[in-house]
This record gives C-alpha cells, sequence and structure tokens, in this order.
C-alpha cells in the first residue's frame, strides 16, 4: 500500500475542504457532501492496523442507503472551483432530481463505487463498520444538537481504504 507512506491532512480536510461521499454503481449511486469524517488507523497489531476513513451521514440523505447497502464507497475533494457543485450535492436530493445533472462533475467506477474524474483526492474505502449513534450515549451538549436541529442522530462508516487516486501533486 504505497499511499502509507504520504501525509494525508488528517484532523481539517472534512471541515475545510468538504468531502463527497459516495456509493453504488455507474448505473446506480448516489453521493453527497459530507463536513463530517476523520482518518486513522484501527484493527491490527503495531505497524499492521488497517488505515480507514470514518464518515458520518445524516440517515435522512438518501446517500445513506447506498452506503448502508454497498461494501465499498468513495470519499472525495476537489479544488475550489467545484464548491458550487459541492453545494448543490449538499442541498438536493436524488429522491427529488438528477443533481448530478446539476454539476460538472463526471461519475466514473474504480475499485467497486463510483468516483469522481474532477477530484483532485479520491479515498476508495471497504466498509468495515457502521451504526448510528445512540442519543443516550452522546454527552448532553452534544444530544442539544440533535434536538435543535430536529434530525435523528448520525450513521457513522468506517471504511477500510483501500486504494487512494491521489492528483495533486
Amino acid at each position: 500500500m504505497e499511499f502509507r507512506s504520504k501525509k494525508y491532512e488528517a484532523f481539517n480536510i472534512f471541515d475545510k475542504e468538504w468531502g463527497l461521499a459516495a456509493a453504488g454503481t455507474l448505473s446506480d449511486f448516489d453521493g453527497c457532501t459530507i463536513g463530517w469524517g476523520s482518518m486513522g488507523e484501527i484493527w491490527g497489531l503495531p505497524n499492521e492496523s488497517r488505515p480507514i476513513i470514518t464518515i458520518y451521514v445524516n440517515p435522512l440523505r438518501y446517500t445513506a442507503d447506498y452506503l448502508l447497502k454497498h461494501e465499498n464507497f468513495s470519499v472525495s475533494f476537489f479544488d475550489m472551483k467545484y464548491r458550487r457543485d459541492l453545494a448543490i450535492l449538499g442541498s438536493k436530493s436524488k429522491r427529488d432530481t438528477d443533481k448530478f445533472a446539476l454539476t460538472s462533475l463526471t461519475p466514473s467506477e474504480h475499485s467497486g463505487t463510483v468516483i469522481f474524474n474532477e477530484a483532485n483526492l479520491t479515498f476508495i474505502c471497504r466498509k468495515l463498520y457502521w451504526e448510528q449513534f445512540n442519543f443516550e450515549h452522546l454527552v448532553p451538549e452534544v444530544q442539544e444538537f440533535y434536538t435543535k436541529h430536529k434530525h435523528p442522530t448520525h450513521y457513522e462508516f468506517i471504511g477500510e481504504v483501500i486504494d487512494v487516486i491521489d492528483k495533486r501533486n
């Protein structure tokens, strides 16, 4: 896994650059903009841990259905010139419209999932674990976040990074 030798900005890439999580096949896929995620390692002995990306998706997002259904998913990052496209994908639902037709992004298939040709950094992940947050296990200020926004707690998806497409260099 040659990508293990590269450094990726684990602490603010999601918040700063936004991500696009996608799952499915080229003939039937969905994706949504995400601002919450993390990178790390888990489930292995020293020097053998699995590199992972964890993403958080609201169950009201149609993309959550695709993430639940498929084994692999992608998390992509783009240059700022694609911010408008990411805003569309974060505010529209595939249930209501062909939201990808409203963007300049070009989907393609790679390693059993959908990626986007315009992305400058894409992580291909194999889903290892998923769960919806248990409201009672959240600290009061996080419970308040969900109560205030009146939506269910997020799904957490942990994916083992199986490939990286890095066009930044």
